[in-house]
């Protein structure tokens, strides 16, 4: 290979063999290049894996090329690996220069230049349409429909005279009003998408043009432009940093928008261009960036700035970009390189994806199905129509010959086949999906309107940004969460602390009074108003002047690299890059040690109202390996200390021992705070004599370009130091955070956090902590695997390890179980003497679909980078998917996406995530349902989702309210309309045995027209809208309802195919029953009543009645809309009727109206409405029978539910008020403290800044503005109420789909229980359930618990409790 090729400014691109590498990097053997370093290292892997994460900067060739031959990447493929680990902290992308896309080039104030490459404008499009495409894509898309393709097919045939029975304006009339329906949706939609896109791109910017500054809007901003920002504006594309009006070129931004964190970070611009703070020198700036192509990564870029004959590297910290926010920094300047749709940004929006509901997948199925049942019957007709014109219609050719072209029986077989698809098409009349968007629009207008989904405090209300996905709400099986904005409040405050083996911040007992808030303002006019401090005890220290609390203190405000800015006397702003930092000096602040200022060689403070300036002599800053950040300062009295706070894994072991006690009791109060789910820190100081202090000095110069040699430096002064305590911050959460999670774990819906943290979470302990305090993992939880592998070996065995614990233990709790239930089989052979009914209880096989014990998997993002590849992902879903939750770390963008992905395609299971910023955007669109989190965070993921709401909490009653009644509803409406269509539909198929096979209608052609529109369209439409089994209060009281929905048992193909068959039952007996009594009845004046008309009418009007029955039966829930639409449509169609019967109408339209007066001369007679009454009754009472028996023998839970409900109403009518009021301070008495996790330890330093921002501080850079991150997240709940939940779970039989008593019911119905006294016959059944209750708490069968959970044994229960 060429030597200009290899030194090409290529990025690291692939690993290779390791002799092919080497040879290859020495020859080159450029001065100060890896090649020349190399040579001493390529012996050993090690030592050679070392070398290369340390260049970061170093060319790997991916593609080798001598002479003729070439080498593929496959074949160089690694016999040697590089460690992940390592790469990890390296800037390695790999890519192979097969896929390099083109650099990009751009020239700063030079247009013409850069339009030779045709960059993309900055104006953002994400509408589909516009005025001339509109037409033409949308009806392309709609007609992408499987059944709107079919009615345009059936319009067609209709309009051909020869075989159509019915008139054009029976298909086009619903057609056209759906396809206007879906157009004006779509049309409306798009609409609001463009008034989106204007809003954005009108927005002003000001742009360096021609030597001065212009407003131009930001559609018009180019590549090349150099653009300036004020303070509070957003970035108006992605842009390098030239200058700003801060020192060095430093600025401080927000980013909310891209990842919801709304902590500050720091950008600073070359140094070459810092000085160019005048847009007369930066007009004059003609420097050439060039860099990688447009990509989503936000936390990675590449490139190099040429100007003055001279090369500049760039980095992601020389970058804005688009979305960030601008903060306390006065004015910069910035060089446009991405714009548009080729900004980060833009990147990570990702591709609209049309979503479809696995209702709609399995509606296209049964269509093609019906399609074919159509055409089955269709030939069958036509097979018996060519029979009969053979054999009887050729009888009558004298006087009534065919109609030409028709020339024989085969042809008119042929006739007959399509005029009989056009009769029977109503199987699946179109105004099915009429109805199915009117109930979806109707399902989203609930979510709207939602008072309960309302967040007053950011005044945003719940909206369903799609209308298509209602019902798929109901079937969520996986939820996919980012943490920071989404779970998390982003607020930290001082909870606790430990001084000198004193805890202080002890709240009181919950259920007495609550403690006054503590008032720091006598004490300290510096203190911060919004500290929140209960406990006096420590503040009466701290007045008394305890030695140990103002060390405490003073440490406080000492070590930490926080800025301050005080605008008014006394008004202080501390700005700081880790949330918990600013959490700690808060505190020193209002207890008397206030942080005032700071310069690279001082820190000044006043201490209890006196000034005093330390001496800043070095920061040992933090980073993930060391966990603690160490100060040494030199106080006015010439003594110097060190400070140092950090882990207490790692600062506990740096202890001096002779204080062993103390250590000891800090340590027990470290467990309590973590037991409590508080972040834990722990403090000490080592006093430095004059000449230790010069010898670490000197020895610290000498390692300061040294990495490996800094960190021993740092390691042998922070030694032999003395333990002050211990801090412990609440994380704060968003509200009711743990009770959401633990009631969709109820309800079957596991919970998997995803996370892009790359600080916090770069310890797996962190993670494990972020788990503990969202309450997805308790001390309950059997284990909890950690899988960190750096190797793709690594973390096969570590998921291999983790399911063959999950396999021995549940193998393990089988053995116990069948323990106890033969430990049970005496009292069981006493119940079944007494007549009692045991139900079998068989064990699943399937091993790891059925792991019985709560296990979480905790996996970082370079192993989940080795899950993911196509040999490992089966294993990795199976062994995620066993466990009850999952949480995954450092992960990218595009890894959410393929997470989700992997569950969508292993697991078939509907998936919902949930995230607040541009790095969601991705994983939101991949789901099946989106959701964005609104309120103060970015609005890109509120833009991309489905849903949007401000609080993480609102997903429990978006999912087991909204979602489960959606679901319900649109079951039941298909169900019905199934039903009621094949019902209508299959009296023509019978007829036609009847008339010759000659497609004549049973019906006239109005009723025909108007059957799905008028007469059954609005009973059903109420049903599907307004329907609901149980109220919400008690959907969220009993989560297992929700369970059905993800068994997807309420309509599937099973369902269906029962409809039909009831469908074809009911038109048997709507035909055959008239048929059989009219063809000898009579009139009362002796004429017969067997004539066609009659025999219309009167099937007619029994069809109407018999599924205006049936809809009545089949609503759960009446309101007002429900007994207008069901009497009024009978109401209706007995008007219309005598009014098409009429003879005004005959006699104005003699040849459409044929029925003249058969409605009066029918329905006047006794015996046609004895015959409706009997094919009534023949329809509907094997329903009411069989809903009857299975009510009885296998009761669903809702039904028990209904049933405790009427039980629990009836009794609070006979106990009155005083029984309610009994029952409510029972269940507010079942509230408290979630108990300590005993000896459990886990380390809660995770700071949020970022390596080397003490040297920022010391450097001076950064000391005109006080900067830097403000946020937090998380907090502790209170747990009590998970902690009640856990204990009806495992105390009470665990609810089913199939109809088991609940926990939540069971606490109420022994509340309100009265009677003392139980026959003989009701101890049984409670025998019977204790047994029961046992069995299935172990995880025995949903079947054990619906013999337990019918009304029979509830009501005994109920009162025998």
């Amino acid at each position: 290979m060429m030597r200009t090729a290899a030194c090409a400014n290529v990025r690291v691109l692939a690993i290779f063999h390791l002799p092919l590498l080497t040879e290859t990097l020495i020859n080159l053997r450029a001065p100060g290049s890896l090649g020349c370093d190399i040579a001493a290292s390529s012996s050993s892997s090690s030592s050679f894996v070392s070398l290369i994460t340390s260049h970061r900067t170093c060319i790997f060739v991916a593609h080798l090329q001598n002479g003729d031959q070439k080498a593929s990447v496959q074949q160089m493929k690694p016999v040697m690996e590089v460690s992940a680990c390592a790469c990890q902290h390296t800037d390695v992308d790999f890519l192979t220069t097969d896929n390099k896309k083109e650099e990009r080039r751009v020239r700063a104030n030079d247009r013409d230049s850069n339009e030779n490459f045709q960059y993309a404008s900055n104006c953002i499009t994400t509408s589909k349409y516009n005025v001339l495409t509109f037409l033409p894509i949308n009806l392309f898309e709609q007609f992408q429909e499987v059944a709107n393709t079919y009615f345009l097919f059936l319009l067609i045939l209709q309009l051909i005279p020869q075989i159509s029975s019915l008139s054009w304006f029976t298909t086009i009339v619903p057609l056209a009003l759906v396809l206007s329906i879906t157009a004006v949706k779509d049309a409306t939609d798009d609409f609001f998408r463009h008034k989106s896109d204007n809003q954005v791109n009108n927005r002003q910017s000001q742009v360096l043009m021609r030597g001065s500054l212009q407003n131009e809007k930001w559609m018009n901003v180019r590549v090349g432009d150099i653009i300036k920002l004020e303070n509070n504006q957003f970035v108006a594309a992605d842009l390098l940093l030239l200058s700003s009006s801060e020192p060095h070129g430093l600025c401080y931004i927000e980013t909310a928008e891209l990842d919801g964190e709304t902590n500050m970070k720091v950008r600073q611009s070359v140094s070459v261009t810092t000085d160019l703070g005048d847009p007369d020198n930066l007009a004059q700036f003609n420097g050439e960036v060039v860099c990688e192509p447009p990509n989503n990564k936000l936390d990675r870029f590449s490139g190099t700035l040429y100007w003055r004959h001279k090369k500049h590297p760039l980095s992601n910290q020389n970058m804005l970009l688009r979305g960030c926010v601008l903060r306390n920094t006065e004015a910069c300047y910035g060089l446009v390189i991405f714009a548009g749709p080729d900004t980060k940004l833009m990147q990570n929006s990702g591709r609209t994806k049309f979503k479809r509901t696995s209702i709609d997948h399995l509606m296209n199925t049964l269509v093609l199905w019906i399609f074919g049942f159509l055409v089955c019957m269709g030939v069958i007709l036509a097979v018996g129509n060519a029979a009969w014109e053979r054999e009887v219609g050729s009888l009558f050719q004298s006087y009534l010959p065919w109609d030409p072209p028709v020339d024989g029986f085969l042809f008119s077989a042929l006739l007959a086949f399509w005029s009989y698809v056009i009769i029977l098409n109503t199987v699946v009349p179109i105004s099915l999906y009429v109805s199915v968007e009117v109930i979806r629009l109707g399902h989203s207008y609930f979510i709207n309107w939602d008072q309960r989904m309302f967040c007053s405090q950011c005044n945003t209300a719940a909206e369903a940004r799609t209308t298509t996905l209602s019902e798929e709400l109901g079937q969520v099986e996986y939820i996919f969460s980012d943490k920071t904005g989404t779970l998390t409040q982003n607020i930290m405050s001082f909870n606790k602390c430990s001084i000198n083996g004193h805890s202080y911040g002890e709240v009181a007992d919950p259920l007495g009074a609550q403690p006054k808030r503590l008032d720091f303002t006598p004490f300290n006019p510096l203190a911060d108003p919004d500290f929140c401090f209960y406990d006096d005890t420590l503040l009466e220290s701290v007045k008394v002047g305890d030695p140990h609390a103002e060390e405490f203190f003073r440490l406080l405000s000492l070590c930490h690299t926080v800025m301050s800015e005080e605008k008014n006397e006394g008004e202080l702003v501390y700005k700081a890059q880790s949330p918990d930092e600013r959490a700690l000096v808060t505190a020193a602040r209002n207890f008397g040690f206030v942080f005032r200022s700071r310069t690279p060689g001082t820190i000044t403070t006043t201490e209890m109202g006196r000034p005093v300036t330390y001496t800043l002599l070095a920061i040992l800053d933090f980073n993930n390996t060391r966990k603690r950040m160490s100060v040494i300062v030199r106080n006015p009295e010439g003594g110097i200390r060190l400070y140092c706070k950090g882990a207490d894994t790692v600062l506990l072991e740096r202890l001096c021992p002779c204080k062993q006690d103390l250590i000891n009791i800090t340590s027990d109060h470290l467990n309590e705070y973590a037991a409590d789910g508080l972040r834990t820190l722990a403090l000490a100081y080592r006093d430095l004599s004059e000449e230790q202090w010069e010898t670490w000095s000197e020895s610290h110069r000498h390692a300061e370009k040294e990495e490996d040699l800094l960190s021993a430096a740092y390691e042998q002064i922070e030694q032999d130091m003395m333990l002050l305590g211990a801090t412990a911050i609440e994380d704060k959460l968003q509200e009711g955070v743990p009770e959401t999670i633990a009631l969709l774990s109820l309800a079957n819906i596991k919970t998997w956090v995803l996370t892009g943290d790359k600080q916090v979470l770069s310890r797996t302990e962190t993670a494990v902590n972020i788990g503990y305090s969202c309450k997805m993992l308790t001390d309950d939880m059997t284990e909890v695997f950690i899988i960190s592998g750096c190797s793709v070996q690594r973390v096969k065995q570590e998921l291999r390890r983790a399911r063959e614990r999950m396999i021995a233990h549940s193998q393990t709790k089988d053995s116990e179980k069948k323990e106890v239930v033969e430990g049970c089989a005496a009292a069981c052979l006493k119940i079944f003497r007494r007549g009692g009914k045991l139900p079998p209880f068989p064990f699943s096989s399937n091993l790891m679909d059925n792991i019985s014990g709560d296990f979480a998997l905790v996996i970082n993002g370079h192993s989940l980078a080795h899950a993911l590849e196509a040999d490992m992902e089966k294993e990795f879903v199976t062994t995620a998917c066993a466990c009850k939750a999952m949480i995954c770390c450092r992960v990218t963008p595009l890894q959410k996406a393929q997470v989700v992905e992997l569950v969508k395609k292993h697991k078939r299971a509907v998936t919902l995530a949930i995230g607040d910023g541009a790095n969601d955007v991705s994983m939101i669109k991949s789901a099946h349902i989106g959701v964005g989190i609104s309120g103060q965070e970015g609005i890109q993921a509120v833009l991309a989702s489905d849903y949007s709401f401000s609080q993480f909490r609102f997903l429990q009653r978006l999912l087991l309210v909204h979602g489960r009644w959606s679901y319900l509803r649109m079951c039941r409406f298909l169900c019905y309309f199934f039903y009621k269509n094949f019902a209508f539909t299959m009296v023509h198929f019978w007829f036609g045995f009847f008339c010759g096979f000659s497609a004549q209608t049973v019906y006239d052609q109005f009723f025909i027209t108007l059957y799905n529109i008028v007469y059954t369209s609005l009973p059903v439409l109420a049903m599907g809208i307004f329907d609901q089994d149980v109220p919400d209060q008690r959907s969220l009281e009993n989560p297992k309802l929700y369970e059905p929905g993800q068994l997807n048992l309420l309509f599937n193909k099973r369902e269906f195919f029962i409809c039909i068959a009831q469908g074809i039952y009911t038109s048997v007996v709507l035909f055959f029953v008239p048929y059989a009594v009219l063809a000898n009845a009579s009139q009362s004046s002796g004429e017969p009543l067997a004539d066609y008309q009659t025999f219309a009418v009167t099937t007619a009007t029994a069809l109407v009645i018999v599924v205006s029955v049936q809809i009545s039966l089949d609503t759960s829930f009446w309101t007002i809309f429900n007994h207008v639409f069901v009497w009024g449509s009978l109401g209706c169609y007995f008007t219309i009727m005598f009014v098409v019967h009429s003879q005004t109408l005959f006699r104005s339209f003699p040849n459409h109206f044929h029925f003249v007066a058969s409605a009066q001369s029918t329905l006047l007679q006794p015996v046609v409405w004895l015959t409706i009454a009997l094919a009534t009754a023949i329809c509907i009472v094997p329903v009411l029978a069989f809903r009857f028996l299975k009510l009885d023998l296998k009761p669903q839970l809702s039904d028990t539910v209904r049933y405790t409900q009427l039980v629990r109403q009836k009794k609070l009518r006979s106990a009155g008020g005083s029984v309610a009021s009994t029952w409510r301070s029972a269940g507010s008495c079942s509230e408290g403290r979630l108990g300590a996790r005993g000896g459990s330890r886990r380390s809660g330093y995770a700071f949020a800044h970022q390596e080397g921002f003490g040297e920022l501080i010391t450097s001076g850079k950064n000391m005109r503005l006080s900067s830097l991150a403000l946020a937090s997240f998380a907090s502790r709940h209170s747990s009590s109420w998970i902690d009640t939940l856990r204990r009806k779970k495992h105390a009470h039989t665990p609810p089913s789909t199939s109809g088991e008593c609940t926990p939540a019911l069971s606490h109420s119905s022994s509340v309100l229980g009265c009677s003392q006294e139980a026959p003989i016959e009701e101890e049984t059944v409670r025998d019977s359930q204790i047994i029961l209750m046992t069995i299935t708490s172990m995880g025995a069968s949903e079947e054990v618990a619906n013999s337990a959970g019918s009304p029979s044994c509830q009501e005994n229960h109920t009162n025998g409790v």
